[in-house]
């Protein structure tokens, strides 16, 4: 039987100075600490081989241990995090990813880490402008060229996250480009909420993964409203018994929201009589019988309000589609979920394999069997850290980290 030890993201600390965050995570009881990388807070291109010692020394003076170096997937552009992805299409853009992931590396070398992670990156509207190139095979050629950085006489493992929406979506599909890597030194990093999120059956999932993964990123979740963002396509065939659809017709930006409950299409001006036809023919593939809404796209409210976590959230974890349709769809989602007026839908928006939504919720604060997925962990022969990472909670982080700790202790105990 394996074990859990109980450790804390630094991506959900980013508030504090790096120093103060390694303190705050030592006093709350955690037995590990994450090292993410954050472009205000530990930043690998601004830190040198003194402030690492500083830090190491911080580490050695405190029970709490360095669990395992995270290179940020939302390092480059805080607008559009996770690009450039080891999937780009151009040589340069991947290169900025392997670069950062190699400084991961050298940073886990001096901090005496043995565990570097990432994650794949998702399907962009680059990829599918060019169906002839294999964004597989050029991940798998990123990933060789990451692992180039280890040496040979030291103890270093790689590990891919999947994540929902990612072209690396499912523990199934990371284990298959384990498979395709082939080497010893890349392995798996488990995230339970993203399991949740992506798997049929989440548990039976994580103890068939177990076996090769060397970590686990540890939250809370929640079901939502699923909802697919498409561009409109003649073989369109909506299931709205998995999620309700948002159409965007390019040639006018417009949207048409395919939902039993509240259809509605939103537009600039009134429709041609052929776009009138499709409009019906898509309700009427879709099952939809209520009558249609028409909404002025003009009229939606674009400014801030308190859901632009989660609808940022929820927007970038959507592929194939270029960022200015997804900008173009915020307002239509903030529509949706009341971000002035009434909300149409009272659930958190989600682009998941299970409409459980990706935002990390508090552990205990959720719907997420986790004493059930630590039993399966384990079960299936897990051991290591699992680390807590509550990005969404930054403000909040005290109770956060205490909350997490109260909650899981017990868990991990118990294993």
């Amino acid at each position: 039987m394996g074990a859990i030890r109980l450790s804390y993201s630094t991506f959900g600390l980013t508030n504090l100075d790096f120093l103060d965050a390694i303190d705050a995570v030592d006093r709350a009881g955690y037995e590990g600490i994450e090292i993410s990388f954050h472009r205000d807070q530990f930043n690998p291109f601004n830190i040198d081989d003194d402030y690492l010692a500083v830090v190491r020394k911080r580490l050695d003076a405190r029970r709490v241990t360095a669990a395992c170096v995270a290179t940020a997937s939302h390092f480059f552009d805080p607008h559009r995090p996770h690009e450039p992805s080891l999937m780009a299409l151009e040589k340069a853009a991947r290169m900025r990813r392997i670069d950062l992931v190699k400084r991961g590396i050298r940073v886990a070398r001096g901090l005496g880490v043995n565990l570097v992670t990432f994650g794949s990156g998702f399907i962009r509207d680059e990829h599918v402008a060019n169906p002839g190139v294999d964004p597989g095979e050029l991940l798998a050629e990123s990933i060789h060229e990451c692992l180039r950085e280890i040496r040979d006489d030291e103890d270093m493992t790689l590990l891919i996250e999947p994540e929902p929406g990612m072209h690396i979506e499912t523990m199934a599909q990371g284990l298959a480009l384990l498979d395709q890597v082939n080497s010893p030194r890349f392995k798996l990093h488990i995230d339970i909420c993203h399991a949740y999120c992506s798997e049929k059956n989440y548990l039976d999932a994580l103890r068939a993964a177990a076996p090769q993964a060397r970590y686990l990123h540890i939250s809370d979740a929640r079901e939502g409203y699923n909802l697919k963002i498409v561009h409109d396509r003649e073989d369109l065939a909506p299931d709205l018994d998995f999620a309700s659809v948002l159409v965007h017709f390019e040639d006018t930006a417009d949207f048409l929201l395919l939902d039993r409950d509240h259809p509605i299409h939103f537009r600039e001006a009134a429709p041609s009589a052929a776009r009138a036809r499709r409009i019906e023919t898509l309700l009427d593939r879709a099952g939809v019988r209520k009558d249609l809404e028409v909404v002025g796209y003009s009229s939606l409210y674009a400014g801030s309000s308190a859901l632009d976590d989660e609808i940022f959230t929820y927007l970038i974890s959507m592929p194939g589609l270029s960022y200015d349709v997804l900008e173009r769809a915020r307002p239509v989602v903030g529509y949706l979920r009341g971000a002035r007026g009434a909300a149409r839908v009272d659930r958190m928006v989600a682009n998941t394999l299970t409409g459980v939504v990706h935002f990390h919720e508090i552990p205990g604060e959720g719907t997420l069997d986790l004493a059930g997925s630590f039993r399966a962990l384990v079960e299936g022969g897990f051991s290591g850290y699992g680390s807590v990472e509550l990005y969404h909670h930054v403000e909040g982080w005290q109770k956060a980290l205490d909350d997490s700790y109260r909650h899981l202790a017990p868990l991990a105990a118990a294993h």
